[in-house]
């Protein structure tokens, strides 16, 4: 089953300065491919996986040699493989049609290892495979040679161990050779309890031992996916129609699979966010047109319910209006707290009454949403201010507005107690107790850039985005403003498209993940590292050796870089170079002499990968 992942890799692809004396870098490393490489990525992990016309290569950083190669498939398109987010693991697919694949392979890409291979395996055909965190296990349904022609045609279940690759058990759906009534399809993610397994088909979910014994089935088809309460005694699990417009719930006692309430709970749209109270089920659901514009076609927004844990029944008189998509989704002690993209802030009871006087208007694209001592600091494209968390009113007594810019940053001043805000034209400093604001100090970026990144180093300002550097005194005065001409438009764009798309959030998630397991906590304001540490603690606890390198990961991640890395074009041709967030100087230059280089920059190894023909060259920017 293709499964569509955004994940993200935290390291920033930044630039800056003017031309100052440095140091030229050589070829550290050369990694010869044999094949063009067609598209590169570096993991969460710090691993590099290309992809060439035969196959997938994973480079370590700072090895000698290919860390491995995945060569049996030959070539494999973008859309043949995806990264399974907060894991060490790729899937790659092949053959077949619909979802059903011919060939199916699972690799850890920081050991190197095949866990699963489906011909390795003797697997004729996989209709689905679910990898199951944080159990580390795969689940895999389909068909399975080896026996006669009754076993080779029957539906299989298999549970692979991801720590060593392993088969953990297997079972048959029904027992080959018997006649059943239609054909038992699996639809969506198995879900593993600690004592059974819960498959998902187009008949209904049927409850299994791990030794195949059917302790119950029911009648819920279609099932896309299931997730648990904290007792484990409580199933829900949700069932989308093919166009996406709708979605039905299901609660189900996991003992006897029998629906605890009356009739499915159904919600418009597709769900994204489901969280499990002591007062009842938040749900946000986001609905499309599809690009219709019929009068009949559904309104692109989200909407919010909230349901009865007991009987699935609306407890809402009235659903909050979004008029857009839900941003911000968190879950407070006295209710739920949301913000919408389109720009709204406001704040609902678990019984269903607005907690705030009035909903609060802000401008577009809600940056920062976060908790302060003095309440709830936002900030858009547009404007900023300090909420009250029980009224909704605003604590500063000017609301801060500014022109629609090309990006919005900022930073918490600890030693100046003030909140600082970059924009394309200037940083506003805010002081944190009376809410008075001033322009502290002008910003010019060339190529029409904006901020995206901000962070007070040493008590200087600094404000960073692709081509441009800043580094302001905490008087306002400037200390540095560094820039390095892009080396062409096309390039540019191509860079700042990625930068956007890899910093656009903290960890990617799959729907159900993100459904399912996210906790929807409002953080502190410049809580910084706080995610990755979370992550990090996530990993160690799963234990195996590759969770436990990417725990090492993320920890680093934490800390702040140096320095900034700028793909320009030199006095000695186009490349890249690193330049001191402090000084503005460059420290190195890696000369590339190509105007569209593909590359990826490891920040945290201090590792630049180049595509270069059939090779990878590895420049150590350390």
């Amino acid at each position: 089953m293709k499964k569509a992942v955004h994940f993200s890799l935290f390291f920033f692809f930044m630039i800056s300065t003017t031309v100052l004396m440095s140091q030229k870098t050589n070829i550290d490393y050369t990694y010869d491919l044999g094949a063009k490489v067609n598209e590169m990525k570096l993991t969460e992990a710090g691993i590099l996986v290309a992809a060439t016309k035969d196959g997938l290569i994973c480079i370590k950083p700072k090895g000698k040699d290919l860390h491995f190669k995945f060569t049996e498939y030959g070539n494999v398109k973008p859309e043949e493989y995806y990264f399974v987010p907060n894991s060490p693991y790729i899937v790659i697919s092949q053959g077949g049609f619909a979802n059903i694949s011919s060939k199916k392979t699972v690799i850890d890409y920081v050991s190197g290892k095949l866990l699963f291979g489906s011909e390795r395996d003797n697997w004729k055909q996989v209709s689905t495979e679910t990898v199951a965190i944080p159990q580390n296990k795969l689940i895999i349904s389909g068909l399975q040679k080896g026996g006669g022609i009754a076993e080779n045609n029957t539906p299989k279940i298999a549970v692979y161990d991801l720590g060593t690759g392993h088969l953990d058990f297997s079972f048959y759906m029904f027992e080959p050779g018997k006649t059943t009534a239609g054909y038992y399809a699996v639809t969506g993610d198995s879900f593993l309890l600690n004592d059974k397994i819960l498959i998902p088909t187009s008949k209904g979910i049927i409850a299994k031992t791990f030794n195949g014994t059917t302790l119950w089935e029911n009648k819920v088809k279609n099932a896309n996916w299931m997730t648990v309460d904290d007792t484990g005694n409580e199933i829900y699990a949700f069932e989308s129609n093919a166009s996406g417009s709708n979605t039905e719930i299901y609660k189900i006692d996991p003992k006897t699979g029998k629906e605890l309430w009356e009739k499915p709970a159904k919600v418009k749209g597709q769900v994204v966010n489901f969280e499990i109270t002591p007062q009842g089920l938040a749900i946000v659901s986001n609905k499309s047109s599809g690009g219709s514009s019929s009068v009949f076609s559904a309104k692109d927004e989200s909407e919010i319910g909230f349901l009865s844990a007991k009987t699935g029944q609306d407890l809402w008189e009235k659903a909050p209006k979004t008029k857009g998509y839900v941003q911000h989704f968190y879950i407070m002690e006295d209710g739920i707290l949301f913000g919408i993209q389109q720009g709204g802030i406001n704040k609902i009871s678990y019984d269903g009454k607005p907690l705030f006087k009035k909903p609060l208007n802000t401008g577009e694209n809600i940056h920062v949403m976060a908790k302060t001592p003095q309440g709830l600091i936002y900030i858009t494209e547009e404007d900023a201010n300090i909420v009250n968390l029980n009224s909704g009113e605003t604590v500063w007594k000017k609301p801060l507005k500014f022109k629609r810019t090309n990006g919005v940053e900022s930073t918490y001043d600890a030693a100046n107690k003030r909140y600082l805000i970059a924009t394309d034209s200037e940083i506003i400093a805010v002081d944190e107790n009376t809410g008075d604001f001033s322009s502290l100090s002008k910003l010019k970026f060339e190529e029409k850039e904006g901020p995206t990144s901000m962070e007070i180093r040493n008590g200087n300002i600094f404000v960073g985005s692709s081509q441009n550097m800043f580094l302001i005194d905490p008087a306002g005065s400037e200390k540095f403003n560094a820039y390095f001409k892009s080396p062409g438009i096309s390039t540019f764009g191509k860079i700042a498209m990625g930068v956007l798309a890899v910093t656009s959030t903290a960890l990617a998630t799959q729907q159900a993940a993100v459904a399912g397991a996210n906790k929807n906590s409002l953080g502190y304001y410049n809580e910084y590292g706080a995610q990755a540490n979370r992550n990090s603690e996530m990993f160690s606890a799963i234990g195996t050796a590759s969770f436990n390198e990417m725990a090492k990961r993320f920890k680093a991640s934490t800390q702040t870089q140096d320095s900034q890395f700028i793909l320009t074009k030199t006095d000695s041709g186009v490349g890249l170079v690193k330049v001191s967030k402090d000084t503005g100087k460059i420290t190195k230059e890696v000369i590339l002499n190509d105007k569209k280089p593909v590359y990826e920059v490891d920040e945290i190894e201090g590792v630049l990968y180049y595509s270069n023909g059939n090779k990878i060259e590895a420049y150590l920017l350390n």
